[in-house]
């Protein structure tokens, strides 16, 4: 299918569920019981169901749901008719939930079974179940199997039209309504296929949450525009369902954050190196080095169904020696940057085109540039513009002014430069940036990545506390205590004291490679993982002291 030339939702649909007729569309690992003509009448169904029960062009339906192909089907029935859908993250308290609710003026709410309980018993809300459609809330509706999908007609709707508010949860704890229209959406679908062409065999596993962006935009308009198949979990992403659901989807396309594929690199990969004095000394030396990860790799990459051809990270920094590690091990890596407020890519480089720390260059249509720029180091806050930007946060205008320059350019908050090829690299958040005691800017994401290549280290955090840089740093455990295990009885003591052995050590050699300014002043042990965002960073201002 070619590119549309009137970029909604409902426009999108009609030409997939023409040319695409046959093909398998949104269906459960496992299963092949969806075509688009299936889909087609599954969606006009739910959208017929929203109109009979009052639902109208502009009205808020909310999505509370797990990743499964109802999801999508609830996701196009209400764009079809012209309402506005609020995707609402599964991990988020029932008091956000409740606020976002009632923030955004939603009517009618799909739930999924497992998330009943995150909703306000004394909801006057119209609630749907989404596995069945089953409208739990109002009597006299048809039931949803017994509707004649014949009867729909599409609503008229226009590129500029909200398709969606997605309540963002990021690291500073307030949620903000991303509003973003139908062109938003569909435009940088289109525009990634210039990144990446998809074509009707290709298969995707989606394994990120469908209310965020990343995945909404990505994994499930950018599949169906193109006639590809998307593949769901019916259980939580763990290791033994994400390793069963390889085998049988063998994708051919992924989309993941980071911190997966560091937690395999980190605890699987690394740990074999380093069991045995040969591998743990040749993988100091380059040339080995690279041996050992495209042996690894090729181990890897048959682990993940052994088809892959695009493997895409992004929502969050990528870890140093994992990009290495992927780079060198052969798999056909994909580094994106964005963020929801652009619908979300920004910048991307495709399959054999990445540079080693880099986003890639700006995605194709989109306009970056480097605001107050550091005349010494070009570095200065990345700002884009082009027709993937959201009209602004719900309700919000001042903060949607703040974001948004008088002429369009977004504020992402973020600090980066360019290389002379127009690479994109990026430094860290503006606003978790630390001023030291003689002024000096200090960005705790360079300290974290240094931090993070260490032996034994999962994740860090760098903080201020008392005018003093602290490093909180998350050890991996489960390496140590099988390392030290011959302790036996003393064990657990002895393993909590080769910790803090290891962390004075890690300390030492990050100072060592850091300017003094940024040097670590304190090191304290993370016991538990850190609290994240859906997307996997960090929330920092838990860690705040």
């Amino acid at each position: 299918m070619g590119r549309l030339e009137f970029l909604t939702i409902p426009a999108m649909l009609q030409a997939s569920f023409k040319d695409y007729a046959q093909n398998q569309s949104l269906v459960f690992v496992g299963e092949e019981n969806r075509s688009y003509a299936q889909l087609e009448i599954e969606v006009k169904k739910a959208a017929l169901q929203l109109q009979t029960i009052g639902v109208k062009k502009g009205d808020k339906v909310a999505i509370l749901s797990m990743n499964m192909p109802q999801w999508g089907i609830a996701f196009f029935g209400a764009s079809v008719i012209g309402a506005v859908v609020v995707p609402i993250l599964p991990d988020f308290h029932p008091n956000e939930i409740k606020n976002i609710l009632t923030h955004a003026d939603v009517s009618v709410v799909y739930v999924s079974e497992t998330l009943n309980s995150k909703l306000d018993p004394a909801t006057e809300l119209t609630v749907i179940q989404i596995e069945t459609f089953e409208v739990v809330s109002k009597t006299a509706v048809p039931v949803y199997n017994e509707i004649d999908a014949s009867q729909f007609v599409y609503e008229k709707i226009e590129e500029q039209d909200l398709a969606s508010i997605i309540y963002t949860s990021g690291t500073t704890g307030k949620s903000k309504g991303v509003m973003l229209t139908h062109k938003n959406i569909v435009w940088t679908a289109q525009q990634c296929w210039l990144i990446q062409n998809i074509v009707p065999t290709d298969r995707f596993l989606s394994i990120l949450p469908l209310s965020h962006t990343l995945e909404n935009t990505l994994v499930l308009i950018l599949p169906v525009k193109y006639g590809a198949s998307v593949h769901y979990l019916q259980k939580p992403p763990v290791a033994s369902v994400l390793l069963a659901a390889l085998k049988v989807v063998r994708p051919t396309i992924m989309l993941i954050v980071p911190l997966i594929v560091e937690k395999i690199y980190k605890t699987k990969i690394l740990p074999q190196i380093n069991s045995k004095f040969v591998t743990r000394f040749l993988y100091k030396v380059p040339p080995f080095r690279k041996l050992l990860h495209k042996v690894a790799g090729k181990k890897l990459y048959e682990t993940f169904g052994g088809q892959l051809k695009f493997f895409g990270i992004g929502g969050a920094k990528l870890d140093d020696n994992v990009e290495r590690f992927l780079m060198e091990g052969g798999f056909p890596l994909a580094i994106g940057y964005g963020m929801t407020e652009s619908s979300p890519l920004l910048a991307g480089a495709g399959v054999g085109k990445t540079k080693f720390l880099s986003t890639g260059p700006a995605m194709p249509g989109v306009q970056l540039r480097i605001a107050n720029a550091d005349k010494e180091t070009g570095q200065g806050e990345i700002q884009a513009k082009g027709e993937n930007v959201m009209l602004g946060y719900y309700k919000e205008p001042a903060i949607t002014k703040e974001t948004i320059t008088e002429d369009g350019w977004l504020k992402t908050g973020d600090l980066g430069y360019f290389d002379n090829d127009g690479n994109l690299y990026i430094k860290g958040r503006i606003k978790n940036m630390i001023v030291g005691a003689s002024g000096e800017n200090i960005y705790p994401e360079e300290i974290e990545s240094v931090i993070n290549r260490m032996e034994y280290v999962l994740e860090s955090l760098v903080v201020q506390q008392k005018g003093r840089l602290v490093a909180l740093v998350h050890l991996n455990m489960e390496e140590l205590e099988s390392k030290y295990q011959h302790a036996k009885s003393e064990a657990v003591s002895y393993v909590n004291e080769k910790a803090e052995e290891i962390l004075k050590e890690i300390q030492g050699k990050v100072n060592e490679e850091l300017n003094k300014f940024s040097q670590i002043q304190r090191i304290v042990l993370q016991q538990n993982p850190f609290e994240k965002t859906p997307t996997q960073k960090i929330k920092r201002f838990l860690y705040y002291a």
